[in-house]
């Protein structure tokens, strides 16, 4: 940051910097505004020997890299027109104008190189009771971008404490229709922040009676949710989606575009629990051959019960060593079975066979059953 400040003393720091070290949370990102036009930005950065990349000059921001690092550096801008969507902006040198525009008073400051604190709309105070507020009127910031709804639920979730804005309320229930002009990526994007906090429950209870949890994710389950945090599970976004999670996953994993790794282990999840603590070692062995321990232990979180024996249960799983079935089909044919259906059938048969003995037997035994097969004659 200082090689930045070298070249842009003006700059600021903004935004959820600010706020984080004001928190006492863990800075991720570092974002400055300057007051200086991009092409300025960018001759000042070059002529102190940084990297500097135009990554988004139409709306001011260029990526200054120091020491490997990158910092976008964006120019103070105002807002000329907005649709709820996308906004039209133009460049301006007033540091309060710029924060006016602004989604959260306690994302609206910023910060000299000194540390020196400016704060124009009472972010401070705000972040100090775990307020989240508008800049300005609730209802003119959400009709410039929908997304800010779900914005203040994330930022509630993390940062919000006791009753929410009842002004930030009311204008969200107006307006909580705006949310279905978002893309299914926004959505995900910012439901999967929300549901990283430590405990996500108050806002999506307050989702809920607002209407908005309804619009996004109909029939969600938030009771489920809530018994799944109160168990201690881990944080963990996927796994609380799976909780809320009320219906067709693979028809909800193509709706909101998830990954095809998100697909895949959502799907998994959505299958029940069927282990119980009193299960042998045998029955966890037949369990890990067909799962891995992490999908068989958040099924066990998703289950409705709680306890010291579920807990011991999760242990046992994390310490087994995960049973692979050793026959190939390099085996069989070695056997003299021919590559075709016949060696997929026999395959199936002995690994049938292997569960069943809790899933112990070695390759050689494998290949004695297989030998004992009747219809392996020609």
């Amino acid at each position: 940051m200082a090689e930045v400040w070298a070249a842009l003393p003006e700059a600021r720091i903004v935004g959820g910097a600010v706020r984080d070290m004001l928190a006492g949370c863990k800075v991720a990102d570092v974002d400055f505004a300057s007051p200086l036009p991009p092409e300025m930005v960018m001759a000042r950065v070059k002529a102190a020997g940084l990297k500097a990349v135009p990554t988004g000059l139409a709306h001011g921001t260029v990526t200054v890299v120091a020491r490997g690092v990158g910092f976008e550096v964006t120019t103070l801008r105002r807002d000329v027109e907005t649709d709820g969507r996308h906004a039209v902006v133009a460049f301006t040198d007033d540091w309060r104008e710029d924060a006016s525009r602004r989604d959260f008073t306690i994302n609206a400051m910023s910060a000299t190189r000194d540390g020196e604190v400016f704060d124009y709309f009472g972010g401070r105070e705000d972040l100090a009771v775990g307020r989240v507020r508008f800049v300005g009127q609730a209802a003119a910031r959400i009709g410039e971008d929908y997304l800010r709804i779900l914005r203040f639920f994330r930022f509630f979730a993390r940062y919000g404490r006791g009753e929410p804005d009842a002004e930030a309320v009311a204008a969200i229930q107006a307006l909580r229709e705006g949310v279905k002009n978002l893309s299914a990526e926004r959505i995900w994007s910012e439901m999967k922040l929300i549901l990283r906090a430590q405990d996500p429950c108050p806002a999506l209870v307050l989702m809920h009676e607002t209407g908005v949890l309804a619009l996004v994710l109909p029939g969600a389950d938030v009771a489920r949710m809530q018994a799944l945090v109160a168990k201690g599970a881990p944080v963990d976004p996927l796994l609380r989606m799976a909780a809320l999670l009320h219906g067709d996953a693979d028809a909800f994993a193509v709706r909101w575009k998830l990954s095809k790794a998100e697909h895949e282990r959502l799907r998994a999840l959505a299958v029940g629990n069927a282990l119980r603590p009193e299960d042998g070692d045998e029955a966890l062995r037949r369990a890990l051959a067909e799962d891995d321990a992490e999908v068989l232990i958040d099924r066990i979180w998703l289950g409705a019960e709680d306890g010291s024996a579920w807990g011991k249960l999760r242990q046992r799983l994390t310490r087994m060593e995960r049973p692979v079935f050793p026959l190939h089909g390099r085996d069989l044919m070695a056997m003299g079975i021919p590559a075709g259906p016949r060696l997929g059938v026999v395959l199936r048969e002995v690994r049938e066979w292997w569960m069943r003995g809790g899933c112990v037997a070695d390759v050689q035994a494998c290949r004695e059953q297989a030998s004992l097969l009747p219809w392996l004659s020609p």
